[in-house]
């Protein structure tokens, strides 16, 4: 047959059907040879109708997985059958892959009599791409969901890395490691050779049956220099990822740290690289090597956009933290130069003090202490809480402290100071108030007057180690703006007796009532309490402090001296 219709296809109207369709349609004889393609299929083959007639779908269309095993069953039992085939054949194509859709059934004649298999295919490789995109896309999506779970939970920045690398494992890497850029020559090390380029591996990770042999390449925080043009390098002058896959030893060895590792990377397996940056605000941090070796296959553009985006996730993290670390420095700086200097108490007065942030990478709090000598003997005990977190937080305190030394310098009773500070920081206009407990301690004549701005109430250790809270009524905090009133409150203070301060991070518990809080104060027992006050403090730390301490803990001891003879 020529291509056209078969000759019993009978009307005009069906010929005009069959050639103006955009199906393909074939027929095909009892042994799967072609008797008649319509223009469409022959346009999809790239081959002429009169080309494809007594040839087998194999050899007109070697490269596409037609079931041929499938159309012997129709043939066999009668019942027509979708199938998907895909491949390529040979018309010109821009789909990397065709995908096509066909409906097979089996013809008979009047008689009943099986002649054949016809065929109507169409093809879907645009909608077949659509949905690989799509599926693409969602599974990126999953992936992206995952990283913000597991990848920067902490404002740790190696520990970030760590968690990057871990992740890259397990979906499109057989090692992965993340080299960031620090200061050259730091940290008493001697500067890289002229020309190379000295990163820090801050973390890697590798498939199990490639863990040890990696190793020979470095560890997690340990230095390497790279060579100029190297990979690395060449992803950071670029911004732009770095794909090498089965490279040829010379351009492995431009790519490698330096050329003596080609012959390590090939013993290992080593084919496939991809440098990613990381880079976030417009800073660049370092990069991001992927590796792949053994039976696994070189990487592609999505594995690319795949490594970008999980990096991209990580250097926001990374940026995060280490603008953090950059502001909990200067805060912990801050406070410590503030702390450290206290004011000096009379000499009949011993006083110790105790200051713990609430963690390495936890901003401090604005928690605060302080002594000053004042006329006739008597010491001013501070103990506050300026609201918040981090530098602002610590300047505040400064200011606290520096007001309260200018207004209790005149000798008036602690609620008064107390009036005044807060009319003060109501007319500044702060906007971080403060809680405040002030004590007037006379060690002379065995008492102390109290005034408490919001604080927590102060405590009183006996020399056999009982503790009791002492009932100092709280006013409004400082800088509130609330007007409120102070009440002073006099307490005898026997010899031997210690005065104990502190900040609200010593007692409290998340989702735990105050009073309960309190109560765990009040029911310790500090053996040798007449002992020496760092000591003392140490103990009332070990039993209540939180062992993860959600705020800083500031502490004040204070115990009168015995009177010497000259004095009495």
């Amino acid at each position: 047959m020529d291509g056209d219709p078969p000759a019993d296809a009978g009307a005009w109207a069906w010929g005009a059907l069959l050639n103006g369709t955009e199906a393909g349609v074939a027929v095909l004889d009892t042994d799967l040879r072609y008797v008649y393609v319509n223009p469409a299929l022959a346009c999809m083959n790239g081959l002429d109708a009169d080309a494809h007639i007594g040839r087998t779908i194999r050899e007109i269309v070697p490269l596409v997985d037609v079931g041929v095993e499938t159309l012997r069953q129709v043939l066999a039992d009668g019942r027509a059958r979708e199938m998907v085939s895909s491949g390529q054949t040979r018309a010109d194509s821009p789909h990397r892959v065709r995908v096509w859709r066909g409906c097979y059934h089996r013809l008979e004649d009047e008689q009943g009599r099986v002649r054949g298999v016809g065929a109507v295919i169409f093809e879907v490789s645009a909608d077949s791409e659509a949905q690989a995109e799509l599926e693409r896309a969602r599974e990126r999506l999953q992936l992206l969901d995952t990283a913000a779970v597991r990848i920067g939970q902490t404002l740790e920045i190696d520990r970030t890395c760590q968690e990057l690398c871990d992740l890259l494992v397990e979906v499109i890497a057989d090692v992965a490691t993340v080299e960031l850029l620090e200061m050259q020559g730091g940290e008493g090390r001697r500067p890289p050779p002229e020309g190379m380029l000295r990163m820090r591996r801050a973390a890697m990770a590798a498939v199990p049956r490639l863990h040890e042999s990696v190793q020979q390449f470095g560890v997690a925080g340990e230095h390497v220099d790279y060579q100029p043009g190297s990979a690395i390098p060449r992803c950071l002058e670029t911004r732009r990822p770095m794909m090498y896959n089965v490279p040829a030893d010379a351009d492995l060895a431009r790519s490698a740290p330096n050329a003596e590792r080609v012959e390590a990377y090939r013993a290992t397996g080593i084919h496939s690289g991809l440098v990613v940056p990381l880079a976030a605000r417009g800073a660049q941090l370092g990069t991001v090597t992927l590796i792949r070796a053994g039976s696994s296959p070189p990487f592609d553009d999505e594995d690319m956009a795949v490594a970008g985006a999980l990096a991209d996730r990580a250097a926001i993290s990374m940026d995060n933290a280490r603008r953090y670390s950059r502001e909990h420095g200067i805060a912990v700086e801050l406070q410590r130069a503030l702390l450290a200097a206290p004011g000096v108490p009379h000499p009949q007065l011993d006083v110790a003090t105790r200051y713990l942030p609430a963690g390495a990478m936890d901003l401090v709090g604005g928690d605060w202490f302080d002594t000053l000598a004042l006329p006739s003997g008597i010491t001013l005990l501070a103990m506050g809480d300026v609201m918040g977190h981090g530098v602002e937080a610590a300047v505040e305190m400064s200011h606290y402290r520096s007001m309260l030394r200018v207004v209790a310098g005149e000798g008036d009773p602690p609620d008064r100071i107390l009036r005044r500070m807060d009319k003060l920081l109501a007319a500044a206009g702060t906007e971080r108030p403060a809680t405040c407990l002030l004590a007037l301690a006379d060690p002379v004549r065995g008492g102390c007057w109290f005034a408490n701005a919001g604080h927590l109430p102060p405590a009183l250790v006996t020399p056999d180690g009982r503790v009791r809270l002492l009932n100092v009524p709280p006013g409004p905090p400082l800088g509130a703006d609330l007007r409120g009133q102070y009440e002073a409150v006099y307490v005898r203070w026997r010899a031997g007796d210690t005065l104990l301060l502190y900040t609200d991070g010593l007692v409290e518990r998340r989702n735990e009532d105050i009073d309960t809080s309190l109560g765990r104060l009040a029911g310790i027992e500090l053996p040798h309490a007449a002992g020496p006050l760092d000591a003392l403090l140490a103990r009332v730390v070990h039993q209540v402090a939180p062992s993860a301490a959600e705020d800083d803990v500031a502490l004040l001891a204070a115990r009168a001296r015995p009177p010497s003879a000259a004095h009495l």
